[in-house]
């Protein structure tokens, strides 16, 4: 494959990338605590004598940290960040972090979520509600306590955004050191609706979808005109 043909390609892969992001944004638009991601296209050029090729790549991800709006839910176990700041989650692969705060209990009374990891403190420890605790009080850090006195305090975590990798079940890994937020902010009874807008992904699906078929009409026409070529130097062979 020629110069052309190489340029092309890295073109069309790269956009085919951002086509299945924007569908996976559009597709989580109605997911608690979703954070909104992006590619970010790079250009690589290579000196081969007097000549050089440049090469699109789109292998860096930007995720959206904005805040997202804040829906009122009155559920006991609903809590949502305000600002900066991630829920702390314990998995099988180490601690994750999250943004969902549609929490619950489970049969030992650890505070989890709904796919049944557990929710860790600001030490890092599981929140257990022993039954029969009766009415739970959440305070604007964080800090839950029932009329027996305090159980504990939500973990929030900060991190730099660069650093997140996104993994399944809504959660988040971080490449850098994971440290408790200085003030966090807690609102008890509310949940935090993705960050994604479907109005505008949709129109950015439409222009990468027509970028994607003007390179593709390019790839077809520099195809078929490298055919003709070969085809007339072998009738002339």
């Amino acid at each position: 494959m020629d110069s052309a043909g190489y340029v092309s390609l890295s073109r069309q892969s790269g956009l085919m990338s951002e086509m299945r992001t924007i569908a996976q944004n559009i597709a989580n638009s109605s997911t608690v605590g979703y954070r909104a991601e992006s590619l970010v296209f790079s250009e690589y050029i290579k000196a081969s004598g007097e000549e050089s090729v440049s090469m699109a790549t789109a292998r860096s991800r930007f995720i959206d940290t904005s805040q997202g709006v804040l829906d009122k839910t009155g559920g006991v176990f609903d809590f949502a960040i305000e600002g900066d700041g991630f829920f702390r989650i314990e998995t099988d692969n180490g601690e994750r972090l999250t943004r969902a705060g549609n929490f619950a209990l489970n049969v030992d009374g650890e505070m989890v979520t709904t796919e049944g990891y557990r929710v860790l403190s600001a030490d890092a420890a599981p929140i257990v509600i022993p039954p029969g605790e009766g009415r739970i009080r959440v305070s604007g850090d964080g800090e839950i306590s029932t009329a027996q006195g305090v159980i504990g305090q939500l973990g929030v975590a900060e991190v730099d955004p660069k650093s997140l990798r996104r993994e399944g079940d809504n959660l988040f890994s971080s490449t850098a050191a994971i440290q408790p937020a200085e003030n966090p902010r807690v609102a008890h009874g509310f949940l935090e609706k993705s960050n994604a807008n479907p109005i505008e992904d949709v129109s950015r699906m439409i222009e990468v979808q027509r970028a994607y078929e003007l390179g593709k009409g390019m790839m077809d026409r520099e195809h078929e005109r490298v055919t003709k070529l070969i085809q007339t130097i072998g009738r002339s062979a």
